[in-house]
């Protein structure tokens, strides 16, 4: 079973040219904690080094959800769902949404994936989402905000109000209207999944891997292993982090969630 000694929280698996990065706990829905994060993120790193690799498919293990963003019971227990090396702190959530890397990373949308899930997607290059995938930064239901980058990164990748309205209202939207919005690049019947990434992995790969990867370093502005202005973005998101995350109503909306009733706002 996943998390158990003999089942990595990653898969790693190597067809042709492209990687395939696999979060590997169907059972808690692929939810991130410490130890996918710290798998992820160095599964990523690897793949972007080896100079065979010229193509990373991101997916979640099963047919139900991508991931469930971070892992609460985790949280609740007090554990540290960052990575656990202080060097690796930068790469963030999931060890992967400020982790750029050279080599094109498409998301395979296997299922829900909503406030955490919907980031790693805004974190790819492209993404191909089965029929039965859904999206959405619902975090506000909660008492918090798309912390892990989707706060600033949804603007950019669909038309400013569509953003603001995924980010105010937390609705979630499917992923025939995530690919109208320019969220996603194509959706497939649920079985056509994989053949449908790895088919879009490969045409990548076949091209000449210097100038794919300085394309996209130029296009997705990474300079020295950072997107240009993104520190800035970072820092701001720090600051709300520390006054949103730590406020009665981030209590209140888990809280009123797990109760299954409306939650009580106190705006402090």
């Amino acid at each position: 079973m996943p998390d158990s000694p003999a089942a990595p929280p990653v898969l790693v698996e190597r067809v042709d040219h492209v990687c395939v990065l696999t979060i590997n706990r169907p059972e808690a829905r692929n939810a991130i904690n410490g130890a996918v994060t710290d798998a992820l993120g160095q599964a990523l790193a690897e793949a972007d080094a080896d100079p065979e690799i010229r193509a990373i498919i991101l997916t979640g293990a099963g047919d139900k959800s991508f991931c469930a963003g971070a892992d609460l019971k985790a949280l609740s227990h007090g554990e540290n769902i960052g990575p656990s090396d202080p060097e690796h702190g930068k790469w963030g959530f999931a060890g992967v949404v400020s982790h750029p890397v050279s080599t094109p990373v498409i998301a395979a949308v296997n299922g829900t994936a909503l406030g955490g899930g919907t980031e790693l997607v805004l974190a790819a290059d492209l993404a191909v989402a089965a029929k039965s995938a859904s999206f959405g930064l619902p975090e506000v239901k909660r008492g918090l905000f798309a912390a892990a980058g989707g706060a600033f990164r949804i603007v950019d990748a669909v038309p400013k109000k569509i953003g603001m309205e995924l980010l105010l209202t937390g609705r979630p939207i499917t992923p025939e209207q995530a690919l109208g919005y320019g969220l996603i690049n194509q959706v497939v019947p649920d079985d056509q999944l994989r053949t449908a990434a790895l088919d879009l992995a490969r045409e990548i790969a076949s091209n000449a891997p210097l100038a794919v990867q300085a394309s996209k370093r130029l296009a997705q502005r990474i300079v020295d292993d950072a997107v240009a202005g993104d520190a800035e973005q970072w820092a701001a998101n720090t600051r709300e982090l520390g006054v949103v995350f730590t406020s009665e109503d981030a209590i209140e909306g888990p809280l009123a969630f797990t109760q299954k009733r409306a939650p009580v706002w106190k705006a402090r």
